[in-house]
């Protein structure tokens, strides 16, 4: 069902975080000001599930105390799952906008592609609607979103008023602090440097942790998501669905199958 001309704009607010994470009922407070809101989160922490989705079991969406007064659901899947149902099944209104976070942690750089913050937001630009996924540079537990939460209230006032193309969605990044300002960027370069600690548990048997560090390809170049969070900068980098490598596929081409 699609809102009637007099209703205000339906925003699904999501995240990977959890439903008892702390960036998401900032992020639902935010909201408030430009709709109503209802939310649905994993009822657990899904941080790196990406664009996972559930397959081999059924999806339960359940009613929780509401965060702010406004309608919230708990759901046993991934966020792209949570996003699905709110598409499909979930609510009589199709939401009008999906937003994302505010997660725990950056996800700059190579990072949006296994966040499940930006698989939600990811997921909501596949469903054709304006969607944003919103990242504080904070892994703390006391991390202060107060002054993310100006960023968020200035970039979504920007997508009302200026609209994201369809199957396109933002990468909103957030330093810790004040930030000096927002800029538009690009991905960096990047990648994680996997290095795993092989273990052994009580019972003798081996297991292995990941761990690692992020390495910086672009390091010395400016206008990227990464240097502008160095520089105290809030970054929107915008993303698509499409992964095409154009320039590959114009040289494949040329060979010889």
């Amino acid at each position: 069902m699609q809102k009637n001309d007099s209703e205000k704009p339906l925003i699904l607010v999501t995240n990977d975080d959890g439903i008892h994470a702390k960036g998401l009922r900032e992020l639902v407070e935010v909201m408030q000001f430009f709709g109503d809101v209802v939310v649905i989160s994993s009822e657990v922490s899904m941080s790196g599930k990406a664009c996972g989705i559930t397959v081999d079991q059924p999806l339960r969406a359940v009613p929780v105390e509401k965060i702010h007064g406004v309608p919230t659901y708990k759901c046993n899947g991934t966020p792209v799952d949570s996003v699905k149902l709110s598409f499909n099944s979930l609510f009589e209104r199709t939401p009008d906008y999906v937003v994302s976070g505010i997660n725990h942690g950056s996800n700059a750089s190579i990072s949006v592609i296994y966040s499940g913050t930006m698989g939600a937001a990811i997921e909501g630009g596949l469903h054709g609607v304006p969607s944003i996924g919103f990242s504080l540079d904070d892994y703390g537990s006391e991390a202060d979103f107060s002054k993310a939460k100006l960023v968020v209230a200035r970039v979504f006032q920007s997508v009302i008023e200026n609209g994201i193309p369809a199957f396109t969605c933002l990468n909103v990044n957030i330093p810790k602090g004040k930030p000096e300002g927002i800029k538009v960027c690009r991905q960096a370069h990047g990648k994680w440097m996997e290095e795993f600690e092989k273990r052994t548990d009580p019972h003798g048997r081996e297991y292995h942790w990941l761990s690692g560090y992020f390495q910086n390809l672009d390091e010395d170049t400016e206008d990227t998501d990464i240097f502008a969070l160095e520089n105290n900068f809030a970054t929107v980098v915008p993303v698509r669905v499409d992964m095409t490598c154009y320039e590959t596929m114009d040289q494949i081409k040329s060979w010889k199958f």
